[in-house]
């Protein structure tokens, strides 16, 4: 387990031993962990929950935004003997997270909710309080690793992968803020899922075997696009659904929740198996063809952020364009607008609205949003 040092000191280092260190605690088994291993490794910990969306109805129970989550935090933190505080951070995640999410989908972009809650609402905010609680570091349930420079090096800090790449997480933090960065402490970094949940079922955590939250915390039913119907009221545009040469085949309610490699739900019947290649707003069209024509070998994104930067000639690096995706070896370029990636082999499915974010091995040097 590595953490950095309070922005107080002249470097980053671990938290000194016995130093209070707030813990993000949303309900789930994972930050629980995170909890009890700091609990047990002589910190003081004060657990926070974020109180970040009001879950309601058919989507309220056993989510990470539901009343119950909120609930199991308290308990792990009682049966830790440690305070639990809960802050709301409802409008700040609207604003940050649930609007532009409404916003890009109704656009027909495919976007990281994940990615824009760690960067602009969760992480920074809870330095912020860690600092009126008085708390050095932020403990959170996060499957990534941070390292730092030896002691008689220059200070650095480098995000790596997760030692359980299936778990992995450290693609939905490249846009955090060194700062930031440079306070958190990541308990899970070196373990993977199964060996985290029998540790947590060997400390007697009271929600041990609670199941894995699958969906967007905010919309746990998976239906993207009566999430996005009810929010926006110029959503559910009627279109067609075309081919590669603009012969229609179908009709669609609205392009909102169609993502590119999308087979399920288009509503063409027959024939090939058909898949989303892309999205047209202006005219509502969405364009379905074969597998084949999925692979793409190149990117351009823009909002980039970089930890480590690129030179300006680029450089060879691994691109993951999905979260659930193999880093792929390609060229990075910089560009005005961001960075332009061109891979070694082409990769299916290139979803603009996505994170692209961009390796070195386990290293993240930094990524942006494909366009």
């Amino acid at each position: 387990m590595t953490a950095p040092a309070s922005t107080a000191a002249s470097r980053i280092g671990r938290p000194e031993a016995g130093a209070r260190v707030l813990v993000a605690m949303s309900g789930g088994v994972d930050s629980s962990l995170a909890a009890a291993l700091l609990h047990e490794a002589g910190y003081e910990v004060v657990g926070v929950t974020l109180h970040l969306w009001d879950a309601e109805g058919k989507q309220q129970v056993g989510r990470c935004c539901a009343p119950e989550d909120r609930r199991d935090a308290r308990i792990t933190c009682d049966f830790l003997g440690v305070p639990h505080y809960v802050i709301d951070e409802r409008e700040a995640f609207r604003g940050h997270v649930v609007d532009p999410f409404v916003r890009d989908n109704a656009a027909g972009l495919t976007p990281s909710p994940c990615v824009a809650c760690n960067q602009h609402v969760k992480l920074g905010r809870l330095v912020e309080l860690a600092d009126r609680f008085g708390a050095s570091h932020v403990g959170t349930g996060h499957y990534a690793r941070l390292e730092h420079a030896p002691a008689e090096g220059p200070p650095a800090l480098r995000l790596r992968r997760g030692d359980d790449h299936a778990k992995d997480q450290s693609y939905f933090l490249f846009g955090v803020e060194p700062a930031v960065l440079a306070r958190l402490v990541f308990p899970l970094g070196e373990m993977n899922k199964g060996e985290g949940r029998e540790r947590a079922r060997q400390l007697g955590l009271p929600n041990w075997d609670k199941p894995d939250s699958q969906e967007l915390c905010f919309v746990p039913d998976g239906d993207v696009a009566g999430f996005v119907r009810e929010r926006r009221q110029e959503a559910g545009r009627a279109g067609a659904v075309v081919d590669e040469d603009g012969r229609e085949l179908g009709r669609h309610g609205g392009i909102e929740g169609f993502t590119v490699g999308q087979r399920r739900g288009i509503g063409v019947g027959g024939g090939e198996r058909r898949y989303v290649l892309r999205v047209v707003p202006d005219t509502a069209e969405v364009v379905v063809g074969p597998d084949t024509a999925l692979l793409e070998d190149s990117l351009e994104a823009t909002g980039a952020r970089w930890l480590q930067p690129l030179p300006p000639a680029g450089r060879r690096a691994q691109v993951r364009i999905r979260y659930r995706h193999t880093p792929a070896p390609a060229f990075v370029t910089p560009t005005d607008a961001g960075f332009r990636v061109v891979f070694e082999e082409p990769q299916r499915a290139v979803a603009p609205g996505q994170a692209a974010v961009v390796y070195d091995g386990d290293e993240v040097l930094g990524g942006g949003y494909i366009t």
